[in-house]
């Protein structure tokens, strides 16, 4: 029962984690809206859009901590772990609608370009990126391991990105009155999210698909256990998938020569499963003989 001890208490640090950087990067999202509008800097608004979806990131990790530690009951059988997938897919999918709003802002602003506020923008750019670099330093302390996090902190870091882009972009500003740098690094910006959130998708969705987790090999399984294990004769229908960032379900048929006890070779089975590929949640259905196949009696002899 340790690990499920472990489990609550990292979840719980997680939570503690990502409120505290909720907090701040809601708090100053507002400050940066303002600064933006009075500066007339793009880059900050588009910064602070940047933040909202990091707000929305952050408040949807929280509710999935929150639900994923709900006990399952008669219609969600596993409870709630998989809404912590949802939560990281839905924000990877935001990440790239945004990526897709800043260009075409940014080539708006390339044909009309429009005058900057470079002190006033540098300042709050400044401020911006002291803060984000504080999300992100609490974040990644946090556990990598789980998906939700991983998500979050995906999030803080185009910030983080965004508002060094602000600082690089103001002075330039400042010194050359060049205001299409502005555009051209949130392009840039938006290039490096672009990458971390593709791949986030593709991991979430793949989880939601059911589809087989990477540190389990079904192959091998089929080949390895007969060879490994005595009296199992082959493995099939095996099936592999993950509930949340820490379960992982198999289920799978063992045809069994018999020379073994039924509790024993189950046992064997998995503790198997557990040390080759960390597996703590097998169903294992033992058959004996093919005969279910054939429609046969099981040990015709016996029957005199």
């Amino acid at each position: 029962m340790s690990h499920h001890c472990h489990h609550d208490h990292a979840s719980g640090s997680g939570f503690r984690v990502l409120l505290v950087a909720f907090l701040i990067t809601t708090s100053f999202m507002v400050v940066e809206v303002i600064g933006g509008l009075i500066s007339g800097s793009l880059a900050l608004i588009a910064d602070a859009g940047h933040m909202l979806t990091d707000s929305f990131a952050l408040a949807l990790a929280l509710a999935a901590i929150r639900l994923a530690k709900r006990t399952p009951d008669n219609k969600r059988s596993f409870g709630y772990q998989r809404f912590t997938t949802l939560a990281a897919f839905i924000n990877a999918a935001s990440l790239l609608l945004i990526v897709g709003w800043i260009f075409i802002e940014a080539v708006q602003r390339f044909i009309e370009p429009e005058p900057v506020m470079g002190p006033t923008m540098l300042v709050i750019a400044i401020v911006g990126f002291a803060v984000n670099l504080f999300a992100f330093w609490l974040l990644h302390r946090g556990q990598q391991d789980n998906i939700n996090i991983r998500a979050a902190t995906l999030h803080v870091l185009g910030d983080l990105l965004g508002s060094a882009a602000a600082i690089v972009a103001a002075i330039i500003i400042i010194l050359t009155d060049w205001t299409p740098i502005d555009p051209i690094l949130s392009v840039v910006v938006s290039l490096l999210v672009l990458r971390g959130a593709w791949s986030l998708l593709k991991e979430t969705s793949h989880e939601l698909l059911e589809g087989v987790p990477n540190s389990v090999d079904t192959e091998q399984i089929a080949q390895q256990m007969p060879k490994e294990l005595t009296g199992v004769i082959n493995v099939h229908h095996i099936h592999a998938w993950q509930l949340g960032s820490q379960q992982i379900v198999v289920t799978l048929h063992v045809h069994a020569d018999g020379s073994q006890s039924h509790d024993k070779l189950l046992a064997s089975i998995h503790r198997w499963l557990y040390q080759q590929f960390g597996i703590q949640h097998a169903t294992v259905q033992l058959e004996y003989d093919q005969c279910e196949q054939f429609d046969c009696e099981p040990h015709p002899s016996h029957s005199h």
